[in-house]
């Protein structure tokens, strides 16, 4: 599973990124054939505070899966999206699993 982290208008230290590694590895114990992550990550202006917006896009074979969060901090936006992304691949992984027949 490739891993690709973008920034925009500003730099993410390297504990982001590890923080981010660590997230995504968590997810393929819940399902193995994760093809890559684009993660992006962006400071949102909303008055007085900047709000930060972790963006998640999840490639499985034969579709994508998508989470965004805004919270106060990189890491509860990056968890929250890891959660929703972990519901997706429940989902996703109910879908596939033939159905028993009646």
């Amino acid at each position: 599973m490739k891993i690709h982290t973008e920034a925009v208008q500003f730099k993410a230290d390297q504990k982001l990124h590890e923080f981010i590694e660590k997230k995504m590895e968590k997810l393929t114990s819940h399902f193995d054939r994760i093809i890559n992550v684009d993660v992006k990550l962006r400071l949102e202006n909303s008055g007085q505070v900047k709000d930060k917006v972790a963006e998640i896009q999840l490639h499985v074979p034969g579709q994508t899966l998508f989470a965004k969060e805004t919270t106060k901090a990189f890491e509860q936006s990056i968890d929250s999206a890891v959660d929703n992304l972990r519901r997706q691949l429940s989902k996703y992984k109910e879908k596939l699993r033939p159905h028993a027949e009646a």
